[in-house]
């Protein structure tokens, strides 16, 4: 089959942040379960004059190129629920959209997406729990997984160059956590976009973890809000199946669900605070045997049940067959109903006004480089709050004034 994959190649579209991960985790997974993948850049702004460029081009893919399947992961309104269902009604393409932090993005984003897709596919059981509120019956729960190209045997602890690593973007507390161990004799050598090392190719990111005795996964996303109480956010990240899989081991904070996937203290090491995380550390540095039985148990666990192949080949299956169940297309994008809506995209007076008024004190307060994203930040906070699913559509008032930002 032909499936189109709708993502970023770069991380949030910028070149400097390095290959995205669904692009390189995702295409490969798709070609060893023998499908033609064809690729389409949704976040790579210069690429397009606007929002209305990038959706007419996504439609003219789908026209000509006829894909059976369009998996997408999509970060906010860069398609429009119109492109989406100009789509539903002329291709015969079953849509699948796999959801990123559901924890938090279901309430402002997921609800409003998920009823244009075959599937929706999300990590967070609490999401599935909220849809189904929501009646919304197409959420199905999956997991990030490992690529499977990427994995390879543990080394022994004594052939490794590392002692504890971490690979991952600085934010959050992330810093703090490194930070702390430091202060406490444990080095750690991190790596991706803001630490001194910077940003590494997916490659390197594989090849560190396995030459690494101990390599970290930080899985605290910070506040969130769940039933009306605030809480905070421990999240299954990508890189739980990543580090087994690559032949490393993990250490990674405790998340709900976790302990259906991998066994703590005997397939990876899972802990509780600073305090425990430095005894670990210490234990597992002292008995490389210890380190060395955990890490392979890992890895056998992860070649045998984590793959990305596994993961998509139950959601492709089940997409076909919801979509078997819509009404048949007419084979045809419209395209004179498109450009109807890429017209609605252009802003008129009123906004370019709000722009300005937007733009005018965040500039005075954080500057020309973060100004303009903190005013797109502050429209989109009130747009899908108060205007909810327009957000998404070719007249959501983000996307019309704020393209570069978003």
């Amino acid at each position: 089959m032909k499936v189109l994959c709708v993502f970023g190649q770069y991380n949030y579209g910028d070149v400097e942040r390095g290959l995205g991960y669904e692009y390189t985790n995702f295409i490969p997974a798709l070609r060893n379960l023998g499908h033609e993948v064809l690729f389409f850049e949704s976040l790579t702004k210069s690429n397009y004059s606007d929002y209305a460029d990038l959706n007419r081009s996504l439609l003219q893919t789908v026209e000509r190129e006829k894909p059976d399947i369009v998996f997408c992961v999509l970060m906010t309104y860069e398609i429009w629920l119109e492109t989406l269902q100009l789509i539903r009604e002329g291709s015969n393409a079953a849509l699948i959209h796999w959801a990123t932090d559901d924890s938090w993005k279901y309430e402002q984003f997921s609800r409003f997406l998920a009823p244009m897709f075959d599937v929706h596919a999300t990590t967070y059981a609490s999401a599935i729990k909220r849809a189904e509120e929501d009646g919304i019956d197409n959420c199905v729960i999956t997991q990030w997984a490992a690529d499977s190209t990427r994995m390879a045997p543990p080394l022994p602890a004594a052939d490794c160059d590392y002692k504890v690593s971490f690979v991952g973007s600085m934010y959050g507390n992330r810093k703090q956590w490194i930070n702390d161990l430091e202060q406490r004799g444990i080095h750690v050598d991190a790596f991706g976009y803001g630490w001194p090392n910077g940003p590494v190719e997916a490659e390197d990111i594989a090849r560190i973890i396995r030459s690494t005795q101990i390599s970290l996964n930080l899985g605290d996303s910070g506040v969130v809000i769940e039933g009306g109480k605030l809480t905070r956010s421990r999240q299954i990240k990508a890189r739980v199946f990543e580090v087994p899989g690559a032949g490393g081991l993990l250490a990674t904070e405790n998340a709900e669900y976790l302990q259906e996937f991998y066994q703590p203290g005997k397939e990876i090491v899972v802990f509780e605070g600073i305090n425990d995380l430095v005894e670990k550390i210490e234990y597992l540095l002292a008995h490389p045997d210890a380190r060395d039985a955990i890490a392979q148990a890992g890895y056998d666990r992860t070649r045998a049940e984590h793959s990305y192949e596994a993961r998509f080949e139950p959601l492709i299956e089940l997409a076909l067959a919801r979509r078997q169940e819509r009404s048949a297309a007419v084979n045809a994008i419209d395209f004179e109903q498109f450009n109807i809506f890429a017209r609605s995209h252009r802003p008129h007076v009123l906004l370019k006004f709000l722009k300005a008024a937007l733009l005018l004190p965040c500039l005075l307060i954080w500057g020309r480089q973060r100004g303009p994203r903190a005013a797109r930040r502050f429209l989109f906070e009130f747009s899908w709050r108060l205007l909810g699913r327009k957000t998404y559509s070719a007249t959501g008032w983000p996307g019309r004034i704020f393209y570069k930002q978003s």
